[in-house]
Order: structure tokens, then sequence, then C-alpha cells
């Protein structure tokens, strides 16, 4: 799938800190490099669940995990057929997991820097000297006179490790052929390697306070930045404000600036019935810490009609977000105050729509409610950052390894993402299965309709989610 340009990647890396820095010059007075990322480059941080994940992952593989106790690693979230992640570690991408939906499995593919963080003692092949300079240098294939050795794991379409004798890797690629077939070769390639853009991997252990320190005046002249937004929309439109407010890291960042900037204001609120138990118990949280109302409205009621009557929502049909959350939170806002100027956690990062979008809006389908953007402009690096400075208190969700909060069966959500629901919130997908089951055997829908993901696709919109939502 093609990358997608959202806006400038900023990513760069304090080889003296060990951590990750918004901009050329870290705290420590430290010049930066850059570390290439896929766009759009939204990276976040990789919380436990994240990392034992890619350690399990890596570990099945090549028996041995990727990222070492104490590192900071950032995940970024790129273009691929279900999902695909880039990790870094120490200033460099240091390899991918991809989901493959039709094994329901996860996949590693390692880069050469993955090198510096572990010596792999499975799905690795050994190549002669003088095959090192074509391999490293030109990214030439592993041919079968340039073979020294191959582990006995090695299997036809694994992602392999390419080392010299001396133990130091010179590229990674898929194995054309298994172990057993290719010592039996005299010519043919064994592995296709794969070219990637390089970087240095430097490892070194940081805490994620660290990187808050070392990325304090960014993070205060992008909040700085923030606030003067919010306090010139609001000087402009004087009308009540309100936060709107998902349960979700986006709109806590929000919710936060414009406390800083005009004072508490009601939080907007739309209960779909859809949510999981810990966006409920984040929004009691965050009432509870910083003392605020709560305007709430729902839409579950007409969710559950609509879809009796046009079938699940889907990524090309997403009747949910007007059914959901604009009619409900247009009902609210007629109710308490005919008008109201809402602040929206939308970043640019998240979608080409979003990018394109103005930072003041109102929405056609809610003329009574005027939008704004206060960060825009930020990466999901900058909100995370944000938070963990103002120990605010953001959904537990994100450290349970979900990278976005929402409806429990969002059809923009990944099959891998769908699959963990199903283990992990039996009952709440035992609803969905039983609700969509119903519409099957109405339509006389294949039996793998459900289990494949199909009823998240199909004919219709553009796909692209309202700014709203």
């Amino acid at each position: 799938m093609p990358s997608l340009y959202l806006g400038k990647i900023q990513l760069h890396w304090c080889d003296s800190c060990h951590v990750p820095v918004l901009g050329g010059r870290c705290r420590c007075g430290a010049e930066t490099r850059s570390v290439p990322l896929t766009p759009p480059g939204d990276m976040r941080p990789a919380f436990e669940y994240d990392i034992d994940l890619i350690n399990r992952i890596y570990t099945a593989h090549f028996g041995t995990p990727l990222i070492p106790d104490g590192h900071l690693a950032l995940l970024n979230k790129v273009p691929d057929k279900d999902r695909m992640e880039e990790i870094v570690v120490g200033g460099a991408v240091v390899g991918q997991i991809r989901y493959l939906p039709e094994k329901e499995e996860w996949e590693p593919i390692p880069r050469p820097a993955a090198a510096a963080l572990l010596t792999p003692t499975e799905r690795f092949v050994v190549i002669d000297d003088g095959a090192i300079p074509s391999i490293r240098d030109e990214g030439a294939s592993v041919l079968a006179p340039g073979l020294a050795w191959i582990a006995d794991s090695v299997e036809a379409g694994d992602e392999v490790f390419i080392m010299t004798r001396d133990h130091q890797c010179v590229g990674v690629g898929r194995a054309r052929v298994g172990a057993a077939e290719a010592r039996t070769m005299e010519r043919g390639a064994i592995v296709r390697t794969r070219r990637n853009t390089s970087a240095p991997c430097i490892p070194g252990e940081a805490t994620w306070a660290d990187a808050v320190r070392a990325n304090q005046a960014i993070i205060d002249n992008y909040e700085a930045m923030a606030m003067a937004f919010v306090r010139d929309v609001a000087a402009a439109n004087p009308i009540p404000a309100t936060v709107s407010f998902s349960g979700g890291k986006d709109s806590l960042v929000t919710l936060l600036i414009v406390q800083k900037a005009l004072g508490k204001v009601p939080i907007l609120f739309s209960d779909t019935g859809l949510e999981f138990p810990e966006t409920y118990q984040n929004l009691k949280d965050v009432q509870e810490k910083y003392d605020l109302e709560v305007v709430s409205c729902s839409g579950e009621a007409a969710f559950w009609e609509t879809l009796t009557e046009q079938g699940p929502p889907a990524v090309d049909a997403r009747w949910c977000c007007k059914v959901c959350k604009l009619t409900p939170i247009g009902g609210a806002i007629r109710e308490r105050w005919g008008e109201c100027l809402s602040f929206i956690g939308q970043r640019k990062y998240e979608s080409f729509k979003r990018m394109k979008s103005g930072r003041v809006w109102r929405n056609p389908n809610l003329p009574i409610q005027l939008s704004a953007a206060p960060i825009q402009h930020w990466t999901a690096l900058h909100v995370w950052l944000y938070l963990f400075a103002e120990e605010a208190p953001y959904n537990a969700l994100y450290r349970a390894g979900f990278d976005r909060v929402g409806c429990y069966m969002c059809p923009s959500s990944d099959l891998s993402v769908l699959l963990r629901i199903e283990q992990e919130y039996p009952d709440l997908w035992e609803q969905w299965n039983h609700r969509i089951a119903a519409w099957q055997q109405d339509k006389g829908l294949p039996e793998d309709w459900f289990r494949s993901g199909s009823w998240r696709k199909r004919a219709g919109d553009s796909g692209e989610e309202d700014s709203s939502c």
C-alpha cells in the first residue's frame, strides 16, 4: 500500500540521552539526528503490552527478544493489508511486525539495525567471506555458492538474518527455500535480500520521564501555541465553549489545554453504548480529577435500530458516526445552549481528510456546533509527552496495546484488533456477533462473511470518518 504524507516527520533522536526528541536539539544541548520513518510517521510510545508482544514474536522466530529491558521503543503504524508497525529503538527502525489475517498470526520483519540489539539463534544463514561485499553493499541475494551454513529452522518464506562467519549481520531478507533444500543446491537464490534505509542503532537505557525532560521546551512551545489558538477562537466566537471528549488521548490533551486557556468548561460525551469499560472508567476519572461537568447523550438505541434497517456500518459506509454521535450531540446542544463552540482533539496526522480540514469548521450535519482543533499539528508523540508531563489520567486501553479508543466494533479497526477484542471482551463480542448473525442469515451471506471481516466493507461512501467522530 502507498505511503501517505500528512505532514513533516518530526522524529529525531538524542544519542546522549537515548530518547526521542521532536526537534533538532535536545535539552541536554546535544544535536539530534532525524529518524527515517515510513509516512505518515505518527509515532507513539510502545507500552508494556506492545513490548511483550514484539519480544514474543521475535523470540518465537529468532530465539531471542528484540527490545532490551530499560530501553525506550516507539511504534509507527504504516500502510499494509491489515496491520504493520515499525519499531524504533536506539534511534533506528530496527524492524517491523506484520499481522497476517489468513493465518491469524504475526510475523517479524527485522532490519539490519536489529543486530545491535540481538544475536539470532534461529532463522539465520551464514555466508562465505567472498559474498559479503555484494550482499552488504549492493543488496545482492544470497546465492547457493556463497552459503556457508543455514539454520535447520529456516523454511521457505521465512524472514532471516544474513550473518558472517564472525557473527556480524550484513543484511536481512526472505528465504526462497527451506534449509533442507538449500543444502542440496549448487546454484540459485537461497535468500532474497531486502534493501532498507539504514540508520545507526545506538542502544541505551532511558525512561519516559527522561524523554519529557529532553522535550520540555518543545512541549511548552506547542502548548503555548495551542492555548493562543483557543483564546483567539473563543474571543472571535462568543458562544458557550465545550470540549468534545471521547475517552481518547487527543481529546484529553485538548481538554487540558482548553482548561489552561479558558478555565473550566463542560465536556460533551456521546455515549454510543458501544464503548469499552475502560472508556467509561476514564470518563469518571477525568471528571473527578478536574471537577468537570459532563453533558452526556446516548445514541445506542438509534444504532441498533439503524443496524436492523441498513446492516452493520462499514469503512465505506460510515453511518454510525452520524447516528451515534452527531445526532445525539446535536440534541444535547440544542437543549442546553442552542449553539456552542466545541474544541475537538483532531490531528492532521490521523487521516488525509483531517490533514485537509481547516482548524475551525462547522459540520453540515451539525451546524449548531462550531468545531475547533487546537492540536491539529501535533503528532501522537507530542500528545503522549504532554500527557506524561501533566501526569494526566489517560485511558488504560492504551497500555493494553490499543492505539485508538472508540467503539469496540468499529469497522475501521484492523482484524488483529478485532481478534483481540473477541478474545478479551467475549461478552461484548458475543453481543455484536449475535446481532450480525441475524443480518447475515436474513441476507443469505456466506458462512465466513463475519469471521473474515467482510462485514466491515461494502460499496458505499468514501470511507473517511467524519472529523467530529
